[in-house]
Parts: structure tokens; C-alpha cells; sequence
């Protein structure tokens, strides 16, 4: 899949018009189904990922996933025969009231298209059990976790590649960053060594997106092709990150940078060309500690923008800021914010593709 600065962003909108969200997504270089949260709880990227998931219920009165271990233990046995017939991990039209409008377009015409699947993480810390433990610290939970998510990884991207060849889906791991806290009982090490296990099993490019402040280098280690990250928040890029990055794209992968931000705080002291500008400068600096150059990563890279927008926070927000943005109602402030960073994309796009004399 070739790059050259083209526009996408994440799958979560805060709209409730499903016509003007999928508009919206279809417009951009690289379009989405989108995820609409605030429209119904069906919507929720948890809720999504959770069903059929064993030892898992779904209130939808309450907003709430929840996990009961002698429930999982029940249900392990037809779980088991289901996973045969794969229907278990088709997103059903309930749960999506986009998928099914999206693939009914004429997607072969775009340079590629993209899903999205609630990473094993993320889904596993936020998701609890009758005791308010965290279902990936149960390693018999985790083990059909990890298996669960890759095959509905994989039952989504056949759906998607039957319409464009350069289908991809994001695993989104807004909770990632929760694997570096001593507090909690799985660390960075055995995400990492059990991430590298799961990608083995993905169908087509393995590709991660996150809104939270991680180590860079650790995510570039975690053995995907694309990786779709928080850009904006950097303000400046450490030239400690120039020579992990000039490897990961010089061994082809790909960069999403989300580079527009989606606060109002942020947004309203930026214009198109600082925010071409401040990604430039990034290149530039990668550029003066590695042997790569701007242009180079300017063809291995997306352009996105820097978050989801559920609730207006009007700052950067810490990890659990995210979480939490991922399942918080919004009103239509949030809708602004998101249509007028759409807006932003193109023209970052436009100017950095200039800049750089990268192809139409």
C-alpha cells in the first residue's frame, strides 16, 4: 500500500447522523466505517468487540460490558463448536449501523480501505469480572482473548479486502500505556511477547492505532506494519526516536501520524500549514539522526488526526483521559471539532505533498 501523505483517522465519531459520518469518512483518502457511540451503545467499541465473547453480557440499559468467570466456564464448550462456522466473529448489522452501509459503496476506487477492532489490551483491562478484576489477568481468559480478537480481525478484513486489495484494520488500543504501570499484574514484557504471537496470526497488513502517550520506540517493536499514533501531543520529537523510526519505515511500513488535533483548545491556535509545519520540522529532526530522509518518510507516511472527539476536553488528556473519551456522551461542539479537523487533513495533506513532490 503506498502512502505519500494521504488522509484516514480513527474509526470513532461523535455523530449521530449516520448519513453525514459516513460522508465524512468517505471523503477522506483512506475511508472508514465509522463507529457511532453516541447514537446507541451497540455502537460502543467494547460493546462491538464483546459479543460472543464467552462469560461476557451486554447491557445496553446500563451501558455496561461485563464478564462473569463461572459463566465464561459455561459457555467455553459452545463457544468452541461456534468458532467453527466463523459466524461468531462477524460484526452483525445490530452492532453496526455503518459496516453494512459502508461496504455497499464503491470502495475499489480508493487507495485503500480500513476497519477496526477493540485491541486484546485494551478490551482486557477495561472489561472486569464479578470481582472487579481485569479479565487479562486470568490467563486462561487472556489466552482466548488474544484468540478471540484475532479471528474477528480476520473475519473483518476478508469482509473488507473483497472490496478494495488494500484493506487493513486498525487494532485500537487506547489502554496500551496501562501495560507500564507497576500497579498492574500484566506488564510491558508480556504484552510484548504476547502481541508478537497474536500479529503472527492476522490476515493481511497488521496495523495498531492509540491515542495515549507510550514509548514510541516500544510500539514500533510490537511487530506491525502500520502504526497510527498521537503526533500532536509530541510538540517535539526526541532525536532518541530518529533511528527506530528510520528503521521501521526503511523496512516498509508505515507511519500514521495524527497530526490535527481534535480540542478545542488545541484546534483554535492551529491552521493547516503549523500543523504541516510542525510535522516537517519532526521529519527534519528524524532526518538529522538517521539515514533517512524527509521525503523518504513523507512517502511512508498517513495523515490523521491526532484523536477521537467523544467529549470536548479542551487539553491533551493522560491515558485514562482516553479511556474514558472512548464511552462519554457528546453534544454537538464535538461534532464541530471533528468535521473542522477533517478539513485540516486535506489541506495538510495537500501542502506537505507539495512540499515533498510526492505522487497525486
Amino acid at each position: 500500500m503506498e502512502a505519500n501523505c494521504n488522509t484516514t483517522a480513527m474509526g470513532i465519531m461523535p455523530h449521530t447522523d449516520v448519513e453525514r459520518a459516513l460522508e465524512l469518512a468517505l471523503g477522506l483518502d483512506i475511508p472508514f466505517w465509522p463507529q457511532l457511540p453516541n447514537l446507541s451503545f451497540h455502537e460502543d467499541m467494547y460493546a462491538q468487540t464483546a459479543v460472543n465473547f464467552p462469560g461476557i453480557s451486554i447491557d445496553v440499559a446500563n451501558q455496561r460490558v461485563s464478564f462473569d468467570s463461572a459463566r465464561f466456564e459455561e459457555e467455553l464448550l459452545p463457544y468452541s463448536e461456534a468458532m467453527a462456522s466463523g459466524h461468531a466473529f462477524a460484526l452483525k448489522e445490530e452492532y453496526s449501523l455503518t459496516l453494512h452501509r459502508f461496504l455497499e459503496q464503491d470502495l475499489s476506487r480508493y487507495h485503500a480501505i480500513r476497519g477496526q477492532v477493540t485491541g486484546p489490551i485494551s478490551f482486557g483491562f477495561r472489561v472486569v469480572d464479578e470481582n472487579a478484576k481485569p479479565i487479562i489477568y486470568n490467563d486462561a481468559v487472556r489466552a482466548i482473548l488474544y484468540d478471540f480478537i484475532q479471528r474477528k480481525v480476520n473475519a473483518q478484513y476478508h469482509e473488507l479486502s473483497k472490496r478494495n486489495k488494500n484493506a487493513f484494520l486498525w487494532l485500537d488500543e487506547p489502554g496500551l500505556g496501562w501495560v507500564f504501570s507497576g500497579m498492574t499484574g500484566y506488564n510491558d514484557e508480556e504484552a510484548m511477547r504476547d502481541y508478537h504471537r497474536f500479529l503472527e496470526g492476522i490476515s493481511g497488513p497488521r496495523a495498531l492505532h492509540l491515542c495515549a502517550n507510550v514509548v514510541l520506540t516500544y510500539l514500533l517493536e510490537l511487530g506491525v506494519d502500520i502504526l497510527s499514533f498521537d503526533a500532536y501531543q509530541m510538540e517535539t520529537m526526541p532525536k532518541g526516536y530518529a533511528a527506530a523510526i528510520a528503521r521501521f519505515l526503511r523496512e516498509g511500513k508505515i507511519i500514521s501520524w495524527g497530526i490535527v488535533p481534535t480540542d478545542s483548545t488545541s484546534l483554535e491556535v492551529e491552521t493547516p500549514l503549523s500543523l504541516a509545519a510542525r510535522l516537517s520540522g519532526y521529519w527534519e529532526r528524524i532526518a538529522e539522526h538517521s539515514d533517512i530522509t524527509p521525503r523518504e518518510i513523507a512517502l511512508k507516511s498517513l495523515i490523521a488526526p491526532a484523536r477521537c472527539c467523544l467529549k470536548n476536553i479542551g487539553r491533551v488528556g493522560s491515558i485514562d483521559d482516553v479511556a474514558e473519551q472512548c464511552t462519554t456522551v457528546s453534544s454537538t461542539i464535538e461534532e464541530r471539532l471533528v468535521e473542522k479537523a477533517f478539513g485540516y487533513l486535506g489541506v495538510v495533506s495537500e501542502v506537505l505533498k507539495e512540499k515533498y513532490r510526492l505522487p497525486a
